[in-house]
């Protein structure tokens, strides 16, 4: 739990003065008395470790800092029935904060606590109900202001310091990445196994929920995408509902989420083990594009250095295919490339699966730095049309791979998950 207690100890380091809340997420109703499983909020659990809902951590910055959680108290009823607990106690000594109080106790502790700050740091407007407590709380402290207390006059955005702690990864969450890149990409090779004409794409999703936690992955980090045919044309499809067609491709887009941190891969392959020439046409083209982005994931490069390298391939490609007319430049500039290619090249990956962080500072694109993650995942998308070549019709490819910038370029965390085309139709023929 140390690395937790670190992140806390620089937090309040760069807040200066002040104090700060950072809320757990609630659990929500799925319908009736059926709630969804429950996931912390990834502000909260970096700092913290610690899992339960109901749950909010305050800093204190200044001469004394302290660094407190309130929980839920002990419950040996409610355990019964929804189970183990720490309580306030177990959990100070478990998470190594200074104090732990029952959440119960929140909205008066955090009157107390606010009493004489100068700063609130928090982030408003992204759940209204904590908001309404912070401001209550807040006007309880106003309230007292003929008896000499004073409320904080300022509110900083905790999430900004936040975001740029999470930007740079530390060992421990290079690791959990790892261990979320291996068993994603083992189950991508296992639908790329299980795959075969007049299967259902849910058939194959159900084969990678298998393996994320027959590995010990938690949960998926998003929701699948399993897109046979036309389906790899819409970018977020996820009915997974459609049988599986001869002479198809199929688009998976797929990521386990193992302590908290997330992995994000697509592969696309075809659904008889073998592409057809226009298939291989454009997967190469896609590929081609991956390897030229991948060559600017490095120290020094700007983030939209990859985006850049990887559309300039895109587009001689979609001139070559005859899917555009004109010259390279010409339909970068003009933007018509976006037919074929409509999202951007990459994003960040940690614990959110678009990550915490700005792309920009001061205006510029950020430049990357050893420790950043992020995925690089381009992509081709063909609909049927009348201008388009037929043999490309209902072609969509897309390739992503997560990247950890090193000191002497990038790391793909996730090559285990086959890319070429001869390791994809190998691994398809064997029995």
């Amino acid at each position: 739990m140390q690395a937790f207690a670190d992140r806390r100890a620089r937090l309040i380091g760069t807040m200066g003065r002040g104090i700060a809340v950072i809320p757990t997420s609630p659990e929500r109703v799925r319908n009736r008395d059926s709630h969804y499983p429950y996931r912390h909020d990834s502000y909260f659990y970096y700092l913290s470790g610690f899992g339960e809902p109901e749950a909010a951590i305050v800093l204190v910055a200044g001469d004394r800092p302290q660094a407190l959680l309130f929980c839920r108290e002990k419950d040996p009823d409610k355990e019964v029935w929804d189970g183990f607990r720490h309580g306030p106690a177990a959990a100070r000594e478990a998470f190594g904060f200074d104090a732990a109080y029952p959440i119960g106790s929140f909205d008066e502790k955090l009157a107390e606590l606010l009493a004489g700050q100068p700063v609130l740091h928090y982030s408003m407007g992204h759940d209204a109900d904590w908001d309404d407590r912070l401001v209550a709380a807040l006007n309880r402290v106003r309230a007292n202001v003929r008896s000499g207390a004073h409320a904080p006059a300022e509110i900083r955005d905790v999430r900004v310091e936040l975001d740029e702690m999470r930007l740079v990864k530390d060992a421990h969450e290079i690791a959990d990445m790892r261990r979320a890149a291996d068993i994603s990409a083992g189950a991508h090779r296992r639908a790329m196994r299980t795959a075969a004409p007049g299967r259902f794409e849910y058939e194959i999703e159900a084969e990678l929920m298998h393996e994320f936690r027959r590995c010990g992955a938690q949960a998926p980090a998003y929701s699948p995408i399993v897109a046979g045919g036309a389906n790899a044309c819409i970018l977020h499809y996820v009915g997974n509902s459609q049988p599986l067609r001869d002479g198809d491709l199929l688009l998976i887009d797929a990521g386990c989420e193992v302590d908290s941190y997330a992995a994000d891969i697509t592969r696309t392959f075809p659904v008889n083990g073998k592409f057809s020439p226009a298939q291989r046409d454009v997967y190469e083209l896609v590929l081609a594009a991956q390897r030229a982005a991948i060559a600017q994931v490095a120290p020094g490069k700007s983030w939209d250095a990859p985006h850049e390298a990887a559309v300039r391939v895109l587009a001689q490609g979609m001139l070559d295919l005859k899917l555009l007319t004109g010259s390279v430049d010409g339909v970068i500039e003009s933007g018509a490339y976006r037919r074929f290619y409509m999202h951007r090249t990459g994003h960040w990956l940690g614990m959110d699966v678009h990550d915490a962080g700005e792309y920009k500072v001061n205006g510029e694109w950020r430049p990357l730095a050893p420790g950043m993650t992020l995925t690089v995942e381009p992509g081709c998308y063909i609909r049927a049309a009348d201008d388009v070549p037929r043999a490309l019709w209902n072609i969509g490819v897309r390739i992503e791979d997560n990247a950890l910038v090193t000191a002497a370029g990038c790391e793909i965390l996730t090559d285990a998950a086959p890319r070429t085309i001869g390791e994809i139709e190998s691994l398809m023929a064997q029995d």
